[in-house]
């Protein structure tokens, strides 16, 4: 008998979502993707590294060209500096780089602050460690932490603290308070903090993306993790990269060189050219914005109850003046019987707690869109 390592671990709320969208044709709003292309220069440049023969392995730490815009980057917007050979690394997505900084700091019996609800990866990548997940349930329909029960819950087992700024699955934000909260809990300790920032460049009306490489005492002990699939809508190329001191850096290494021991050459090369114009990332905030606001106003006759995301591009529908079914089963519901497809997010919550939400992804293209407006308009 074969003793799982995972043994609370099924299929994914993804893969079962999508399985039923797929089974009854429904317009897809629950995989966080673009259905649209990425920007044709990108597409280019990736297609011209292959031309030019850069088709084996890039160096471990990933090509330095990106590495060095990627520092001169983080610099120019959160004012810290990473150095290119020593502090940056190129990963097989954000996830891997996830992935990879839980395995190289984790023993076992050691105590990771996760924050629910939270995206699905961290808590089995902490169990597979023999690390234990401490789960904080973020308070109300707005999602703020409770810094009280944040604070209480670290101790001598404490290892380190994973952080997710914008917020998938809610998308909200951190705020620069939050941070500083954040900061002075963890100051005076050896607490590591894993910052995932994947949707970095993705905030909405004015709001400023607080990274954890602006506060320096959080940047001395911070991984960040970000994912370049995301920001240049190709999910399907599944490349990041992770950011951190040297000394977090060189353990973060020695696992990442036998986990994937290096990413695609020909996209790094790609890349690295794409992001030595600003305005490639820099534009993605007002581009998603304009997505969000155009998915909203086309639900203005619904039933739903709506608080306009802060960040990354999904939406949280408050479903409660429609039905008091549990989230799980209205989302089947509306698959099975109005062809259209959301994440329930008691899936994420501590003890599947069930506020009677849904996320909807809005990375479409307007037809799309008008497609899902129509029929969450049409639900009484």
């Amino acid at each position: 008998m074969i003793e799982s390592k995972l043994p609370h671990v099924g299929t994914t709320i993804f893969t079962a979502i999508g399985k039923l969208a797929k089974a009854h044709n429904a317009v897809n709003l629950s995989q966080g993707f673009p259905n649209f292309n990425a920007d044709p220069k990108l597409l280019g440049l990736v297609q011209d590294a292959i031309s030019e023969g850069y088709n084996q392995y890039a160096p471990m730490q990933g090509v330095y060209a990106l590495r060095e815009v990627i520092s001169e980057k983080i610099e120019k917007l959160y004012g810290h500096y990473y150095h290119p050979e020593s502090e940056i690394t190129i990963t097989a997505s954000a996830t891997q780089g996830i992935f990879t900084a839980i395995s190289a700091f984790i023993t076992p019996n050691d105590e990771v602050i996760v924050f629910k609800p939270a995206y699905d990866c961290y808590e089995p990548a902490i169990e597979l460690c023999g690390g234990v997940a401490v789960a904080i349930q973020l308070l109300g329909k707005d999602f703020r932490i409770d810094w009280e029960s944040f604070k209480s819950a670290i101790n001598e087992k404490t290892k380190a603290v994973i952080i997710n700024t914008p917020h998938n699955p809610t998308g909200t934000i951190l705020s620069k308070q939050d941070m500083l909260r954040l900061q002075a809990i963890l100051k005076d300790t050896d607490i590591i903090l894993i910052s995932d920032e994947v949707y970095e460049h993705l905030v909405f009306d004015g709001n400023t993306h607080e990274s954890a490489a602006k506060f320096k005492d959080l940047a001395s002990r911070s991984i960040l993790c970000a994912s370049f699939g995301k920001t240049f809508h190709v999910t399907g190329w599944k490349m990041g990269y992770c950011a951190a001191p040297k000394e977090l850096m060189v353990e973060f290494r020695k696992v990442h060189q036998y986990v994937v021991f290096c990413a695609n050459h020909p996209m790094q090369q790609g890349i690295a050219h794409y992001l030595k114009n600003p305005d490639h990332y820099l534009s993605l905030g007002r581009f998603y914005q304009q997505k969000r606001d155009y998915f909203l106003n086309a639900l203005e006759g619904s039933r739903f109850k709506i608080s306009p995301c802060s960040g990354t591009y999904f939406q949280i529908l408050d479903y409660s003046a429609i039905t008091h079914e549990s989230d799980l089963s209205f989302a089947q519901r509306l698959i099975k019987e109005h062809k259209i497809a959301s994440i329930p997010i008691s899936v994420f919550n501590l003890n599947n707690q069930d506020n009677k939400q849904l996320r909807f992804c809005f990375a479409k293209t307007e037809e799309t869109l008008d497609r899902a407006a129509t029929i969450l308009c049409g639900i009484r």
